[in-house]
């Protein structure tokens, strides 16, 4: 089910900033398999080790090195994304789940809460209201409603949720990786700032995209009717 134990979380985080420092990557897509994005924390690891030890270990700061990686993020989600699983497919871009998928953060049921970003990311996407309901009760929603919330990008057929993520990833591959991480980091800050703050970021941020070499080539390519070819710079 994908446990998400200290040693897997180490793992993850050096493969993925292994691409991140690739300038050959435009996107990256993180999934599970057909059974379980990731069904939560390993349990038997958190409770044996003391609340020292955890701080000391720095295990929940894996998450905070995945919310600074520059490349792009999709999450590939069917079946269970459950407590840290959740809150691994939030701290992504987007997701695109299955129709078989369902997400919670069912850490009441275990006499705790959420303490990788579950009880923030969760309640920005979908709302107090949703988010109370589901931290609170410990209970799932499901692709279609957690669509619906705004938790997810997109929701297709359980065959269908790899490929649909890849397809996407290609996607937004295909646009300048400039411009890419301009938007990703305007978009992020309408989340953690004031909305004044926020436009002030992405003017500058406009004008930032506006002096690089992609900005130009695509300018250049719309006029002369022809496919641009980015170079990241």
């Amino acid at each position: 089910m994908n446990a998400l134990s200290g040693a897997l979380m180490e793992e993850l985080v050096d493969a993925l900033r292994a691409l991140d420092d690739d300038d050959e990557v435009r996107c990256i897509v993180v999934g599970g398999n057909e059974r379980a994005f990731a069904a939560g924390a390993d349990i038997r690891e958190l409770a044996g080790a003391t609340p020292i030890e955890l701080y000391a270990d720095r295990r929940i700061d894996q998450w905070d090195a995945i919310r600074v990686l520059r490349t792009p993020l999709v999450a590939a989600v069917s079946g269970y994304c459950l407590g840290g699983g959740c809150e691994l497919a939030m701290a992504c871009d987007l997701i695109v789940a299955s129709e078989s998928a369902r997400f919670g953060q069912p850490e009441i049921n275990l006499g705790v809460l959420p303490g990788a970003g579950g009880t923030q990311r969760l309640t920005r996407a979908v709302g107090k209201a949703i988010a109370m309901d589901v931290i609170l009760t410990g209970r799932m929603l499901s692709a279609s409603e957690a669509a619906a919330h705004g938790l997810v990008a997109r929701v297709v057929a359980n065959e269908a949720w790899l490929v649909e993520a890849k397809r996407v990833a290609h996607e937004i591959a295909a646009k300048s990786p400039v411009a890419l991480r301009l938007a990703t980091e305007a978009v992020d800050k309408a989340f953690e700032a004031p909305l004044a703050v926020g436009l002030e970021y992405e003017r500058r941020t406009f004008y930032l995209a506006r002096a690089s070499e992609d900005s130009a080539e695509g300018l250049s390519a719309f006029s002369e009717k022809r496919k641009p070819a980015w170079r990241g710079r």
